[in-house]
């Protein structure tokens, strides 16, 4: 823990996942925190100790915090003591691809209304258009009560967490980018990361620090590129992700295996190996929306962005994909009963956003499937949040594939890499799987198991029973 003098007060707009993440990780490192949302109920959740998401060791750095961490609705308690205001509310897109801004528009006019005039550094950390940061700043100088030229600065500060994996990601960055028109609005900022730059905090044994790992790298740069950084950085890896799963396509008709090309390709230092895994497609709050939202930016200046219109296309392609490989083995779907693994868009989160499963078990309905889903932490909040689909929750992977005429992966849950296939198959009525995720890995004594980027394989030994 860094020392008590060097302690910032903080408050952080929002408990969703950047937010609640933030906030509890700037209070583990040795600030007092106070996390801030309307939302009456999570603020009593949080209270009694208890998260409204899933993301692994979460609630073991929350409690590690201490009383250093506290929550309210009341902007009045959270702002006007606050040195750095994190902004972190969701940014959902608008039919035209462009972000709904509304709820940093509230954040921001419920921020100025509680600044106190002493120096106060307000931090967009939500994804924003680029030109946000401008707007936020003319927002706090039309609704502060007291506006003081030079003391009320704004800051973007994008966050690169992965869900799943988010502590790991926020103790030890690959890079803070700090952007701003004020030298001493990122001084501020580096005062608050200081701890994570130094790397001087003492790490959690369930976060172990990597090996090798020094520090992150620091960038400081002007407001628009820091927005830009961001957009740029999301829509890059949506970009990765289309293009193996366009050489995939490929693949299929030429004999090759996209898991062994990406492995050969992913070894040159200047591609990489990350997010070059085929599949069913991208999903998640960020990849969709960023890449939406550069395009519509783009439009607003005549400026056509053909390469990431592409990587939307191939991405909507992807997720028929499935579909498509269902029907060449069944033929008709109708009355077919299919098994769904995995409805969170990755393992390691119950985040449902523009899940690939979503839209499978959608079009599975609309054929007339009857569908069975599991998944081992998102159920319960599909059961809110999905109600409008139609399909019936199974106890367990071995609970739904039982019975079932075929069996689709859409997560990479370990639970799912662990199962037992050659037994569980034998308990399907058609032994067919199409593992859009890799998950199965060794060669099975019965049944299809059909992936993405490698031609079908003949249908083994049919041994399944009812």
């Amino acid at each position: 823990m860094m020392q008590d003098t060097r302690a910032l007060q903080v408050a952080v707009v929002g408990t969703g996942y950047v937010g609640l993440g933030t906030a509890i990780m700037l209070a583990y490192l040795g600030h007092h925190v106070v996390g801030l949302d309307v939302d009456e109920n999570k603020v009593a959740m949080l209270r009694r100790g208890q998260l409204p998401i899933y993301e692994p060791h979460l609630d073991q750095l929350m409690l590690d915090s201490g009383d250093r961490l506290r929550w309210t609705t009341s902007y009045a308690e959270a702002i006007p003591d606050a040195d750095v205001i994190f902004i972190c509310v969701g940014t959902p897109p608008l039919p035209s691809g462009q972000p709904n801004l509304s709820y940093v528009a509230d954040a921001a006019q419920s921020i100025a209304g509680h600044l106190n005039g002493k120096l106060q550094v307000v931090v967009n950390k939500s994804t924003v258009p680029i030109g946000t940061g401008d707007w936020v700043a003319r927002m706090l100088e039309e609704h502060a009560p007291d506006y003081h030229e030079g003391r009320y600065l704004v800051v973007s500060n994008p966050e690169f967490l992965r869900e799943g994996t988010a502590m790991h990601d926020s103790l030890y960055p690959d890079r803070i980018v700090l952007g701003s028109d004020s030298p001493v609005g990122i001084a501020q900022l580096v005062r608050l990361y200081e701890p994570l730059l130094d790397q001087s905090f003492e790490a959690p044994g369930y976060v172990p620090r990597p090996a090798g790992y020094t520090r992150p790298e620091l960038v400081t740069t002007s407001l628009s590129s820091a927005e830009m950084i961001k957009y740029a950085a999301n829509a890059f890896l949506a970009l990765k992700i289309s293009f193996a799963n366009e050489i995939a396509g490929l693949c299929e008709w030429v004999d090759a295996d996209i898991a062994e090309v990406t492995r050969g390709i992913g070894h040159d230092q200047r591609i990489g190996p990350r997010f070059l895994e085929a599949g069913a497609g991208w999903g998640g709050s960020c990849f969709g929306k960023d890449t939406s939202a550069l395009i519509s930016i783009g439009r607003e200046y005549g400026y056509d962005m053909p390469i990431l219109a592409a990587a939307v296309e191939i991405n909507r392609r992807q997720r028929q994909l499935v579909i498509t490989k269902l029907q060449q083995h069944l033929h008709r779907l109708k009355g077919k009963r299919v098994a769904v693994l995995g409805m969170a868009f990755k393992p390691n989160t119950d985040d449902l956003r523009d899940s690939p499963a979503h839209d499978c078990i959608a079009r599975l309905g609309e054929l007339g499937v009857q569908v069975v889903a599991h998944d081992p932490i998102a159920m319960p909040r599909a059961r809110e949040e999905w109600r409008h689909l139609r399909y019936h929750e199974a106890a367990s992977a071995e609970a739904a594939l039982h019975g079932a005429d075929a069996a689709i992966i859409m997560t990479e849950w370990n639970e799912y890499r662990q199962l037992d296939w050659a037994g569980a198959l034998r308990r399907m009525r058609n032994p067919l799987v199409i593992d859009t995720r890799r998950v199965i890995t060794a060669a099975l004594p019965v049944g299809t198991v059909e992936q993405i980027g490698k031609r079908a394989p003949g249908v083994l030994v049919h041994e399944a029973s009812a």
